[in-house]
């Protein structure tokens, strides 16, 4: 199973922009670090707050987003296989937390995508509750089922 970490750091950014956003969904992608087998600790990630309402979430794919992962890249020194492309996020303020069909479908075009040339992508999909996050975690892989992973929320940070 994948584990995946959310750092506080990262999470208090995350819910920050959560309570901005309302009952809108929000979303972006996930940069992370390869900790040790099967676990990851998220680094960074991108926000798009335009595209989302009450019900959906439709990643766009800006150059900013592209400008993104070439900052990140460039910040860990080009090491792909420490530091990399992880996934997907998006909350689901008004919903359970697990993948819609349409979430599904997206998150397997874009491990099928050429383009994006990744082994697997995670999807975080994440909600306040009780004034932190909550979230599930999926995963997806070329021919593979979808398998659930973990998310650990990381302690504070001072």
């Amino acid at each position: 199973m994948i584990k995946i970490l959310l750092p506080f750091k990262i999470r208090k950014r995350m819910i920050g922009l959560l309570k901005s956003a309302g009952t809108r969904e929000i979303g972006g992608i996930l940069m992370g670090e390869h900790v040790s087998e099967s676990v990851f600790r998220i680094c960074d990630f991108t926000v798009q707050q335009q595209g989302g309402t009450w019900i959906t979430f439709v990643r766009k794919m800006e150059d900013s987003l592209k400008q993104s992962l070439r900052t990140f890249f460039k910040s860990t020194d080009f090491q792909y296989t420490r530091f990399n492309y992880l996934g997907e996020w998006h909350s689901h303020p008004s919903f359970s937390l697990i993948p819609s069909s349409l979430d599904q479908e997206s998150m397997w075009e874009i491990v099928h995508d050429p383009s994006v040339s990744a082994n697997f992508s995670i999807l975080l999909i994440v909600k306040l509750a009780a004034g932190d996050i909550a979230g599930s975690v999926s995963l997806f892989a070329p021919g593979f089922e979808v398998m659930t992973g973990e998310l650990v929320l990381e302690g504070d940070e001072r």
